[in-house]
């Protein structure tokens, strides 16, 4: 099948752009984590994947993010949520199977609370829910926290490009969508892959998200020497096995339905 692309606007003059194979379903639909896109290695190899499947895909950006319109700073988890879920809404129907790497692994519980009945499959990669409180706020020294409280912004390093820039509001607004205080009322399959070496977000991460999510059917798969990409050739194989094996397993249910 081939691939389209555009954007949408999403109701304020900001473009949202999106790629998407029509396929059979469930549709697979990748979310990118913090300050990445839909070009990275995770999202090509899922293209690459469903191509040769015959499998719907829908990858996207969020605002500020990637080839969508917006600024970066502008943004938060709601905000990036909303970009995802009206993107869902208006470009596809039927099941999904949600595949979201750290941050994108925060979005995809979001979206599979906010659509339950859509959502047949959940692939959290380096999942990192809560991350902008337990491992932003929480790592911040006292005089960086000032600074961010007085200033609106700061900029921390990162081992993946320049400086990220973390606004007070992504802080805040975060904190309006934590997970990991309460039980997470998912009852579909949910798989969660997660390095050991993984210097972004601790491996035990997965394990709590196993112990709040409410459905039976949650497993991990701890990667002892993987990081927190997980974008090895033998890492990329690997999500793909899992996302064949939910698919696989998912569609004859979905169509008796």
């Amino acid at each position: 099948m081939s691939r389209t692309t555009g954007t949408l606007d999403r109701g304020d003059g900001v473009h949202l752009a999106w790629s998407k194979r029509a396929g059979t379903g469930p549709t697979v639909v990748f979310l990118p984590g913090f300050a990445s896109d839909m070009g990275g290695a995770k999202a090509t190899t899922l293209d690459d994947f469903c191509a040769a499947r015959g499998q719907a895909l829908l990858l996207l950006d969020y605002s500020g993010h990637g080839t969508s319109g917006g600024q970066f700073a502008d943004g938060s988890i709601g905000r990036w949520y909303e970009d995802a879920l009206f993107l869902i809404d208006q470009l596809t129907t039927g099941p999904l199977l949600l595949a979201g790497t750290s941050m994108g692994g925060w979005i995809a519980l979001l979206l599979a609370r906010a659509r339950p009945e859509r959502v047949a499959a959940l692939v959290g990669i380096a999942a990192a829910p809560d991350f902008t409180e337990k491992l932003i706020w929480h790592g911040l020294p006292p005089a960086a926290r000032e600074a961010l409280l007085r200033d609106g912004h700061i900029d921390i390093p990162s081992a993946y490009g320049p400086p990220t820039r973390i606004t007070r509001g992504l802080i805040e607004d975060g904190r309006s969508h934590l997970l990991l205080d309460a039980p997470i009322p998912l009852t579909m399959p949910v798989r969660l892959l997660q390095g050991l070496q993984d210097p972004d977000v601790p491996w035990q991460t997965a394990l709590k998200l196993i112990e709040h999510i409410s459905g039976g059917d949650v497993q991990a798969v701890l990667i002892k020497d993987g990081d927190h990409r997980l974008s090895r050739p033998q890492d990329l194989a690997l999500l793909c096995r899992i996302v064949a094996a939910l698919l696989d397993a998912e569609v004859p249910s979905l169509a008796a339905n």
